[in-house]
């Protein structure tokens, strides 16, 4: 018995317990959100630029996993994507991006996901530890999942980083804020970036970039700008598949900066980055 189970009580359940019930919860919330999308879909708003979108399904969805949760789970806190945090009393808080790949899901590119986190602690990557945490790409019918301690799998598939992969050699993924000065400088990393690796992805889902790492489809991914919710759950799945994920000066991971991929390819990136200016 591990020391996580011996300590399991209603209200602090194994990370296990945690991760079957976000897997239904993601599973059911994916079904709900692949129907909708069937249907059609439109922009019902903007937020913090013309081009950084929320669907009536990104919404709705929340709702359910929301509804699911609070049937499960009352006294857990959860921090969602597209509505206000509610507060819980049992330590644990459930971090949601209903839709991580807005724009992909809007346009019909088979590149989102539901992405549900457990973990123990603040809303904070900084101060909380991931208990469990899924990725389900509906359209792709896949399954990516994590619990601390247990390993990470898509499906019944084991899942590691690639490893031994110096950087002139990796396939590098990223993603790209809203803001245009953001932007800007995000393309500037780019440039600087692209002629000392294999080749650079933009995939559109932090989440499942993060799984595409953990999976060996990428060999390392960087991104900065981040929210909690779009990559709490991929990150404990890329960490548990033995990914090093640090944060601009080689610490926690933070809105300033994510650095995931095999330890000492990592190393190799972070450098690169603070050479490129990302630190500064």
């Amino acid at each position: 018995m591990t020391a996580a189970e011996a300590s399991a009580s209603p209200s602090h359940p194994t990370p296990a317990e945690l991760l079957e019930l976000a897997r239904d919860i993601a599973l059911r919330a994916g079904e709900f959100a692949l129907a909708a999308r069937r249907e059609g879909v439109s922009v019902a708003a903007t937020k913090s630029s013309d081009v950084d979108i929320v669907t009536a399904v990104d919404r709705d969805t929340e709702a359910l996993i929301r509804r699911l949760i609070a049937e499960a789970r009352p006294d857990d806190g959860v921090f969602g994507e597209e509505d206000t945090a509610r507060v819980g009393t049992s330590g644990l808080e459930w971090i949601v991006d209903p839709i991580d790949g807005t724009v992909n899901f809007l346009y019909g590119i088979p590149q989102w996901a539901v992405s549900i986190a457990v973990v123990d602690g603040e809303p904070d990557p900084a101060h909380w530890t991931p208990l469990a945490g899924v990725v389900v790409n509906p359209v792709a019918g896949e399954l990516f999942e994590a619990s601390a301690g247990g390993g990470a799998r898509l499906g019944a598939q084991e899942l590691r980083v690639n490893e031994g992969v110096p950087l002139s050699r990796a396939l590098l993924g990223t993603g790209f804020a809203y803001t245009t000065e953001r932007r800007r400088a995000q393309a500037s990393v780019v440039a600087e970036l692209l002629p000392q690796a294999r080749d650079i992805r933009r995939l559109g889902s932090a989440a499942l970039d993060l799984c595409a790492l953990a999976a060996g489809r990428i060999d390392a991914y960087y991104e900065s700008g981040l929210n909690p919710w779009d990559h709490a759950a991929g990150a404990l799945i890329a960490r548990e598949a033995g990914a090093a994920i640090t944060g601009p000066h080689g610490g926690r991971e933070d809105g300033g900066l994510l650095v995931a991929a095999a330890p000492e390819l990592a190393s190799e990136l972070r450098a690169a980055l603070r050479a490129a200016g990302v630190d500064a």
